[in-house]
């Protein structure tokens, strides 16, 4: 028995696993490859050139591999590539590379992405992030692994969303968030640090006093952001989480969400 339902229009030149499972009314395009495990609900759009991996879940209404609207794009080949394990919700739009970046879309593995969410070109999603519903990310924008952006957060296209980093309902970002930090606020402002995904995740009640004391130098002492990260050095080398902090900072070329 075919898991292809017979109102689904795939295109021969696609490639899926044996056992994937494609609803009624989706369409599934030319240069479109889906690994074992994967469940693609009705209604769902795949464009070309895709890779989807492994055991992933896409509902309903989603449009996936579609052409980036940014008008520097003008019909270069360019891909999508999604790993294992992700489950994707209802409406949800995630656009292809352009040429003037990394050509590419990538999304890792183990991400929920809820219901409206869109990924813009050239965007990078680690692994076990979460984007609650609505959450718009331009293009070009980074998010580390285990990061969660709260409902209706928009992020600016060039900015970098640390791991472990936490996102308030409605934040608009403008600038990179490091590691671990909590950002609330239009203009997105930073809080705190997510110390509750801390614990959950495991993090050692030293690491987290670690952290704790690593934010105040950053963000309560009014040094500058070099003296600061110099500041920083001496637990880095103690604490991998704190050099993760520290190397967050260092990296932006946007400037931090203060």
């Amino acid at each position: 028995m075919s898991l292809i339902d017979p109102r689904a229009i795939v295109d021969p030149a696609a490639r899926l696993a044996d056992d994937v499972q494609v609803g009624p009314w989706s369409i599934i395009g030319p240069e479109v490859e889906i690994g074992e495990g994967t469940v693609v609900a009705s209604h769902v759009v795949i464009k070309g050139p895709t890779r989807i991996g492994r055991h992933n879940r896409i509902f309903q209404f989603s449009s996936v591999g579609e052409d980036t609207p940014d008008m520097k794009y003008k019909g270069e080949p360019t891909r999508l590539v999604i790993g294992d394990h992700n489950v994707i919700r209802e409406g949800v739009t995630i656009h292809r590379g352009t040429v003037q970046d990394r050509s590419e879309t990538t999304i890792g593995d183990h991400n929920l992405i809820m219901a409206y969410a869109h990924i813009g070109h050239d965007s990078v999603i680690a692994n076990h992030c979460i984007l609650v519903n609505n959450t718009a990310l331009a293009g070009h924008v980074h998010v580390g692994d285990w990061a969660i952006l709260s409902g209706f957060t928009l992020v600016h296209q060039y900015c970098h969303i640390g791991a472990y980093s936490f996102s308030g309902m409605g934040t608009a970002i403008g600038k990179d968030v490091p590691a671990f930090v909590t950002v609330f606020g239009n203009p997105a402002e930073a809080r705190s640090m997510n110390f509750e995904g801390m614990r959950r995740r495991g993090f050692s009640p030293e690491a987290i006093l670690a952290l704790r004391n690593a934010y105040k130098i950053v963000y309560r002492k009014g040094m500058t952001v070099e003296a600061a990260l110099a500041a920083l050095d001496e637990d880095a080398r103690q604490f991998p989480e704190v050099a993760l902090f520290r190397d967050s900072i260092q990296a932006s070329n946007r400037g931090i969400t203060r």
